[in-house]
């Protein structure tokens, strides 16, 4: 079995293939029943295991699975234990990170969202924060934004110092890994729930010019930005997708669930594509 967390990385080539996937949803082990209202279970849940094995198809190595939050909907260890079954039965190393759902429960699937009630819930222990991965040429930060009971996120003052204290110590080019986006998609619905504090963290960020690119969940859609020299990817779901530059809250009905490639070469530079579920 896979030891996890991971802490190295020793890809033949030198180059790093990171498969990135986000926001899961699932709300219930597979060929359980469910709670869920929202009608999403089985999709998701069917969602999550074809995008993962069309991924790993692909003709390309993958090196590393990321996750980038929101692997339920549903804060149970069951679903984790599925959740985490299924990445293990890969053999390739893995990183799970939690999302606003990993650590709220929504209750009232059947009311208009600002009526639901939201119920703070401890993160499962495997999700991972402040932990770093390391290949001979990058380095990877994966820290956890989510506030437990809330939408929104934070990049919080001590994770602003630890990331300067691990950036400070190492050269090597670095990708940090995040669920909530840091600089707006230009929704303002979601841009309302992004991570707070983050012009202090773009602020502190800015004298670390090896700070190449950042990968994140929460909005369900592509989207590529550069800021102050980083590379910003935000990804589409897994499951269901809204609607970019929206600013109210929609559903993007057109677009399939998908997943993210990312090659870190051995100079520093980033290649980045999403693909989308075959139809």
């Amino acid at each position: 079995m896979l030891s996890y967390p991971v802490n190295t990385l020793c890809p033949p080539d030198e180059q790093l293939n990171i498969l990135q996937i986000t926001d899961l949803h699932l709300s219930t082990p597979v060929n359980k029943g469910t709670d869920d209202s929202s009608g999403d279970a089985v999709l998701c849940q069917h969602s999550f295991e074809t995008v993962l094995a069309q991924a790993l198809n692909d003709d390309i190595r993958c090196d590393l699975i990321v996750v980038t939050g929101d692997l339920v909907n549903r804060v149970k260890p069951d679903i984790y234990d599925h959740i985490f079954a299924v990445l293990q039965a890969t053999g390739i190393p893995f990183a799970c990170i939690a999302g606003n759902h990993d650590v709220t429960d929504e209750l009232g699937y059947d009311l208009p969202f600002f009526q639901r009630e939201l119920v703070a819930k401890p993160a499962d222990p495997r999700l991972l924060s402040r932990h770093v991965i390391e290949s001979a040429h990058w380095q990877l930060l994966f820290l956890d934004s989510s506030i437990a009971g809330k939408v929104s996120g934070e990049i919080a003052p001590s994770d602003i110092d630890w990331l300067c204290q691990q950036l400070s110590h190492c050269s090597k080019p670095a990708l940090i890994a995040v669920h909530h986006h840091l600089i707006p998609v230009d929704s303002d619905w979601i841009d309302t729930h992004m991570a707070k504090n983050s012009e202090d963290f773009w602020q502190q960020m800015s004298a670390f010019t090896h700070l190449k690119a950042i990968i994140s969940g929460h909005t369900h859609q592509e989207q590529v930005r550069h800021y102050q020299g980083v590379t910003v990817y935000s990804t589409p779901s897994t499951c269901y997708q809204f609607k970019p530059f929206s600013d109210d809250f929609a559903y993007d009905k057109h677009a399939q669930p998908g997943y993210r490639w990312l090659q870190l070469a051995n100079n520093g530079e980033v290649a980045s594509w999403v693909e989308r579920l075959d139809t």
